[in-house]
C-alpha cells in the first residue's frame, strides 16, 4: 500500500508560473484595498469591478503553465497516495497532472450563485477566456459570481483538509508563509512522521518541521530525489 502524502500549497509556487498574487497587482487595483475585492462587502458595494478584476486574473491563467514544482508533486504519485491542499485558486496543480487537489480558497475556472455559493447545481466550470457579467445568471436565478471564498466565508473544505493531513506518512508545505487563517492551522494537525516547509524566506517553521530554505522549484527537485528514495526507487 502506498505511503500518504499530503502537500500544503499556496502563493509561492504559483508564482514561479508568473500568477501575480493581489500584493502584486498595480494599474486600476491599487485603486481598491484586498478586502474591496476579495470580500463579501465589497461584491454588495462594487460588484462590476469585482468582477473585471476576477475575469483579468482568470485570463492570466491562459497566459501561464505548470511549473517544475507542480510537476514534480504530481510525478509523486507514482510512488505515493497524493494529496494536494491547496490556497491557490488557479489550475495549475490539476494541469501538471495531479489527480486528488482539494482547493481551500475556491478555483477561478468555476463560476457560481452569488445566492447559493455552495449548492452544487449552482457551481459550474466556465471556459476562463469567457468573462462573467453582471446579468449573468446562476442555474437558480441569481447574480453569477467567481467560485472564490472570500473574506467572512466559510472555507466548506477545511474539515477534510484537516482529516487529510491527520491521516499523512509525509507532509510538505510549499510556497506559503503559514500566516493566513485558517490554512495554518493545518500543520497543527499532521500526524506525519517526516514534515518539511519549501521556502526561500525566513518563514515560522513550526516545530518538527524540516525548513528547505529554496524557492518551489528548486525545493521540489531536492525534496523529490528524496522522496524517490524513501519510496525504494533510488
Amino acid at each position: 500500500m502506498k505511503k500518504k502524502l499530503v502537500v500544503l500549497t499556496g502563493a509561492g509556487i504559483s508564482r514561479e508560473s508568473g500568477i501575480s498574487t493581489f500584493r502584486d497587482s498595480d494599474g486600476l487595483w491599487r485603486k481598491y484595498s484586498f478586502m474591496q475585492l476579495a470580500s463579501v462587502e465589497g461584491w454588495q458595494q462594487y460588484p462590476e469591478v469585482v468582477l473585471d478584476f476576477y475575469n483579468a486574473r482568470r485570463r492570466q491563467l491562459l497566459e501561464v503553465e505548470p511549473n517544475k514544482a507542480h510537476i514534480l508533486l504530481a510525478k509523486l504519485e507514482r510512488w505515493f497516495d497524493v494529496t494536494i491542499i491547496t490556497q491557490n485558486v488557479d489550475d495549475l496543480h490539476e494541469r501538471a497532472g495531479s489527480s486528488h487537489v482539494l482547493h481551500l480558497h475556491g478555483e477561478l475556472a468555476k463560476v457560481c450563485s452569488s445566492a447559493n455559493k455552495e449548492e452544487r447545481t449552482c457551481i459550474v466550470t466556465r471556459p476562463l477566456d469567457n468573462d462573467i457579467h453582471i446579468g449573468d445568471k446562476a442555474n437558480d436565478g441569481s447574480q453569477m459570481r467567481p467560485y472564490i471564498v472570500w473574506f467572512g466565508e466559510p472555507v466548506p473544505n477545511m474539515p477534510i483538509a484537516m482529516k487529510v493531513v491527520v491521516d499523512a506518512d509525509f507532509f510538505i508545505v510549499v510556497g506559503t508563509s503559514l500566516s493566513v487563517s485558517p490554512a495554518n492551522i493545518l500543520v497543527n494537525y499532521t500526524g506525519a512522521s517526516y514534515n518539511y516547509v519549501i521556502d526561500p524566506n525566513d518563514v515560522m517553521v513550526p516545530d518538527g518541521f524540516f525548513h528547505i530554505k529554496k524557492p518551489a522549484t528548486d525545493g521540489m527537485s531536492m525534496l523529490y530525489s528524496l522522496l524517490k528514495r524513501f519510496a525504494g526507487y533510488e
